[in-house]
């Protein structure tokens, strides 16, 4: 699952004999100080951004081994016209006194990168100083994005993110970094504190429908991924329904929380269950009988069929 999380701002970073042994580590030939301009950058963090999602803790540290070597580009075009600058250095930094909105310390992804001082690097380095230049997002990949609520794979479950249940949130947990792919220059941010864009399967198909030749295809998706959240949505209201026939004792509010925890095949088995039980409690009785023989009038006077 491919992620981009536009998340950081540049700082400049004063190069000395450590920083260079690790820059040099990544050139054909030895650089100088003179030779080099570098700056840090925030890459992502682990709050609650602006697409309901997060990483979590322990991504930022598989991430952070990741991302060292990797190039930054513009925009996310994967081209080697577009390369600006590498990464060298990566750390996990924690910000003590500042809380999530999911509760935990805050954490973020800090990038140390470099960028040759040649005449064509002169706009770009004029731009970062000057602070035009100072969003960034990455392109990584994770393994999972889960539901906080319940744990689910995110849109297999009914919880939406950003709404409440039972007084907690709802977002998506990224978990288990995967790949880091490379990191680029941004204009809108998606983290609020670092402007990283993120990039998972689903923001894949949002970025694709502005392609040419696949905005149809992303539509079609999306109609069907809306049905699919409609049926089951459906399907968890008839087992509630269901559930209030049979008489078993279950509180409505209870059943309806337990639902929204279960996948369709689940769903599927309560409600096979609970049709037979609701049947067994409220046969269906006919007015008119067979063989000349004739069934008794229900007291209200109703006529079945």
């Amino acid at each position: 699952m491919n992620v981009k999380k536009q998340v950081g701002r540049t700082a400049q970073v004063q190069p000395d004999s450590r920083e260079l042994e690790l820059i040099n580590r990544f050139s054909r030939k030895p650089l100088e100080a003179q030779e080099v301009y570098t700056f840090a950058v925030r890459l992502c963090d682990n709050e609650i951004d602006r697409d309901g999602e997060r990483f979590e803790a322990d991504t930022l540290e598989e991430l952070a081994k990741l991302f060292v070597g990797k190039t930054g580009i513009f925009d996310h075009q994967w081209t080697a016209a577009g390369q600006t600058a590498r990464l060298y250095r990566t750390e996990v930094v924690e910000e003590p006194g500042v809380m999530t909105a999911a509760g935990d310390m805050g954490r973020f992804l800090k990038g140390y990168a470099y960028v040759l001082r040649t005449p064509g690097n002169e706009e770009l380095i004029a731009q970062l100083e000057g602070g035009i230049l100072r969003e960034v997002s990455v392109g990584c990949a994770v393994k999972q994005a889960v539901c906080s609520v319940c744990g689910k794979q995110a849109g297999a479950c009914a919880h939406r993110k950003g709404e409440i249940y039972d007084g907690e949130l709802c977002y998506t947990s990224l978990r288990g970094a995967a790949d880091a792919f490379e990191w680029s220059f941004v204009a809108v941010p998606a983290q609020p504190k670092a402007g990283v864009l993120k990039h998972k399967g689903y923001h894949a198909m949002k970025e694709l429908a502005g392609k040419e030749g696949w905005a149809e295809d992303v539509e079609q998706l999306e109609k069907q991924a809306e049905l699919g959240r409609r049926y089951l949505a459906a399907l968890r209201r008839e087992v509630v329904r269901l559930n209030g026939l049979t008489g078993e004792g279950v509180e409505h509010g209870v059943m309806e929380r337990i639902a929204d925890r279960l996948g369709e095949g689940e769903l599927l088995e309560l409600r096979r269950v609970y049709a037979e039980k609701a049947a067994k409690r409220y046969p269906v009785m006919t007015q008119l009988g067979h063989g000349g023989q004739e069934r008794e009038q229900p007291a209200d006077g109703a006529f079945l069929i």
